[in-house]
């Protein structure tokens, strides 16, 4: 399979296919990249791995090499003839030629053996976020997610309390996971070049959760907390027990004053408890 951009668009041209805007489809093209992916998300042979939008097959391609099977969604049914050219040498993968967003996964997953499932994906940049959390609220028991996004949305996904980009996706995501960033990854390597930068993240599922009381009560405070995200607790949380939250606050020497960005996961999961 070549990955150099003139003969993947040279193959894309003998099928008649476009881009889709709408799909946010940009292919990588670049061998180094996609071994680095592969290679640092541990993929073997006892792992199952869904890849959401494999394209052109670039990244199927190797995955395909090092899993047992690999599990794919695309919306695009125009590149199944080149998925079927470009992958013609395994037979350890299939194609599911449908939107990832309204599948039944656990379903799917019913047929495979595997001891490990990995997601591992180029996500479209415009349904990122909704991806992830298909991932999470329909208990897709997956061990580790590796997937290329955006570097805007990557850098939410793992940022620390204090930062600008700390928000409640950033609490919300990592209270199921570790997550860390793998490697940057240049606009330069798709095709076509999209305008902005990505990141590559992992995300590592948490031996065990932080307890909670109350989930919904959890991340509904999160959610209030950050509604208006300058404003402080004592605005955003109105509708809340204040004298609770103050109560544990004051234990770590804050204040309603401050901003739901100031706020630990683990002092937020203090705070939904306390309310309880």
């Amino acid at each position: 399979m070549e990955y150099s951009p003139t003969k993947m668009q040279k193959k894309l041209n003998e099928k008649q296919f476009n881009f889709k805007k709408n799909f946010g489809q940009n292919f990588i093209v670049d061998e180094n990249i996609i071994n680095s992916i592969v290679n640092k998300s541990g993929v073997n042979e006892d792992t199952l791995v869904i890849e959401i939008g494999p394209g052109a097959g670039s990244l199927t391609y190797k995955l395909c090499e090092k899993a047992k099977n690999v599990l794919c969604y695309e919306i695009d049914i125009k590149l199944k003839p080149i998925l079927e050219e470009n992958l013609k040498n395994y037979s350890n993968y299939e194609v599911i030629y449908q939107d990832f967003l309204k599948v039944n996964i656990n379903e799917n997953l019913k047929k495979y053996e595997y001891k490990k499932l990995y997601v591992v994906a180029n996500l479209p940049y415009y349904i990122t976020t909704p991806i992830i959390m298909k991932i999470i609220e329909d208990n897709i028991n997956v061990d580790k997610i590796v997937v290329m996004v955006q570097k805007e949305v990557g850098d939410r996904f793992k940022a620390q309390p204090g930062s600008k980009d700390y928000s409640s996706l950033s609490i919300f995501l990592q209270y199921y996971f570790e997550i860390s960033k793998i490697m940057d990854v240049s606009k330069h390597v798709f095709l076509p070049k999209p305008n902005v930068d990505s990141i590559v993240v992992e995300f590592k599922k948490k031996e065990s959760l932080l307890k909670l009381e109350d989930n919904m009560l959890f991340f509904n405070l999160i959610r209030d907390s950050f509604k208006q995200k300058r404003k402080t607790l004592r605005n955003n949380l109105k509708g809340y027990n204040l004298e609770k939250v103050e109560e544990i606050l004051k234990k770590h020497n804050m204040d309603l004053s401050v901003r739901a960005e100031q706020i630990s996961l683990q002092l937020f999961v203090e705070i939904a408890n306390h309310l309880k």
